[in-house]
């Protein structure tokens, strides 16, 4: 049995909360142009973009390394703008037991946050915590509300 843990950030934003949902739900294949040094590439792999169960798959680049990941639409809550990625395939499930990342934007005290929850398994107390990986969507979050509110 591995060791199970979560990571959390949040950003606050300058750009309009339901436009950040619609990227992620319905243009992930504009987030290169947005993030360019985060993310390279998008496929839609399997279904229809924005659509439970639909696979996608990011080139990326973390730590100056190219990357990988497949993932697997898992959950969309328009309503409550969340979104569920399940990693299946990749350079983190390589190394790691199981990922999933946790979309969430909400508004708090009149001020609209991302917020990023990221669970996975580790098989041993060798394997790092993913703070890398938080740190790059915390990047890319800023990246794409920069774009937006320029």
């Amino acid at each position: 049995m591995g060791l199970k843990s979560v990571l959390c950030g949040q950003v606050e934003m300058k750009a309009n909360k339901d436009v950040f949902h619609d990227i992620f739900t319905n243009k992930p294949h504009h987030v290169s142009t947005m993030s360019p040094l985060h993310v390279q590439g998008f496929e839609l792999l399997e279904g229809d973009i924005g659509t439970v169960g639909s696979k996608i798959c990011w080139n990326y680049t973390l730590d100056g390394e190219k990357k990988i990941s497949k993932q697997i639409l898992e959950t969309i809550d328009h309503e409550k703008k969340v979104l569920t990625l399940k990693e299946f395939e990749g350079d983190v499930t390589d190394k790691y037991d199981s990922f999933k990342a946790t979309l969430h934007i909400e508004t708090k005290d009149e001020i609209d946050l991302v917020s990023w929850t990221l669970e996975y398994e580790r098989p041993n107390e060798n394997v790092p915590e993913l703070i890398s990986v938080l740190n790059f969507v915390v990047g890319m979050t800023k990246a794409i509300d920069d774009h937006h509110a320029n």
